[in-house]
């Protein structure tokens, strides 16, 4: 029995999850800013590391995001300074995950920069390919969405590195909570009348998600736009600001109606994405939507849009039934944590 502790390194989260063999057995998740300073990561690093039993892991499987932060002069800076940090907070057998390439020895980060970075999508497609023979994996995040075909048993993306796959419609920048509103709309339906949308940091979607009422507030862990309470009440307020007015402006229902619209523009952004990557891989019309990431309730929605079946990124393994959505916030950190198991 393999025991491998994944890990995926966000420029936001950092999440771990610790398999046997193909069993999840525990998941961690910790606010990690890295653009605000390394030290955030340092210190969730060692949250995790202090909560979890070292000397029980045989191995550790490392992916990551982390290097798009502008703490770092470029992605490969990023790729190498977060390599390194691992390689010397973690001990014994150390891998970094390069999407084809498979796993990488820590020294191999300069030379295969390229593939390691931001290859964490690849890793939880790769799972899914492992499962399934065709599927339209999607995973939304707190900032973004991945949109990735998988046919053949194989991961068939058009683009790898974010550049690419940016054009093709296989990464959207549309995410669960932390995106800002005026990232999503810049126009919206009130009282009657379209309103332009303000481009100002006011409110985030994690405001429409808790108005609306399906946000689970483990999802949210980022202070709120303007730094106050995160409640229905306070949401709305800051929801009213993006078009110009006060909470007291208008009924209740109307920001929820608001909120409505904000969920709806996400909505059509992801989907336009989903038909982009449709329109150019022979997908059958029966064949499932993966879903994964913290914005699962949205992607059932696109589920449904899209008349397909759907498959929660959990059963693909074994993974007992209260981890079921501590595995899906940390999708990329459980993919690799049982591909590096069934690797080694």
């Amino acid at each position: 029995m393999t025991r491998t502790l994944g890990w995926d390194v966000g420029g936001a989260h950092l999440k771990a999850a610790l398999a046997e063999n193909d069993r999840i057995l525990k998941v961690w998740q910790e606010r990690t800013p890295i653009w605000q300073g390394l030290e955030h990561l340092q210190t969730g690093l060692a949250a995790i590391l202090e909560d979890c039993d070292l000397e029980a892991v045989e191995r550790h499987a490392i992916t990551m995001s982390g290097e798009l932060s502008d703490v770092f002069a470029s992605r490969r800076e990023g790729v190498e300074k977060l390599a390194r940090l691992f390689a010397e907070k973690l001990s014994g057998d150390v891998s970094l995950y390069g999407g084809a390439a498979g796993f990488l020895s820590p020294g191999d980060a300069r030379s295969h920069a390229d593939e390691i970075a931001s290859a964490n999508w690849h890793a939880s497609a790769a799972l899914a390919a492992a499962s399934i023979e065709e599927a339209v994996f999607i995973d939304m995040g707190s900032t973004t969405t991945d949109v990735v075909p998988v046919t053949g048993g194989a991961v068939k993306s058009a683009g790898f590195t974010d550049n690419a796959r940016l054009a093709c419609g296989e990464l959207v920048y549309q995410g669960y909570t932390r995106t800002p509103l005026m990232a999503v709309a810049s126009r919206a339906a009130f009282a009657g009348r379209i309103v332009p949308v303000m481009n100002e940091f006011f409110a985030t979607m994690a405001d429409v998600q808790r108005i609306v009422g399906i946000l689970d507030e483990a999802d949210d862990l980022y202070p709120a736009a303007d730094g106050n309470e995160k409640t229905v009440e306070a949401s709305r307020r800051r929801i009213a600001r993006m078009i110009g007015l006060d909470a007291e402006d208008g009924m209740d229902g109307a920001w929820e109606w608001l909120a409505h619209g904000f969920a709806e523009e996400q909505l059509r952004k992801v989907h336009d994405a989903v038909l982009l990557v449709l329109s150019r891989e022979d997908i059958s019309e029966d064949a499932p939507v993966v879903v994964a990431g913290t914005g699962r309730p949205v992607l059932r929605r696109l589920a449904a849009r899209l008349d397909r079946g759907i498959v929660d990124f959990p059963d693909l393994f074994d993974c007992p039934a209260e981890l079921r959505d501590a595995v899906c916030r940390a999708a990329p950190a459980a993919a690799v944590a049982v591909l590096a198991g069934r690797a080694k």
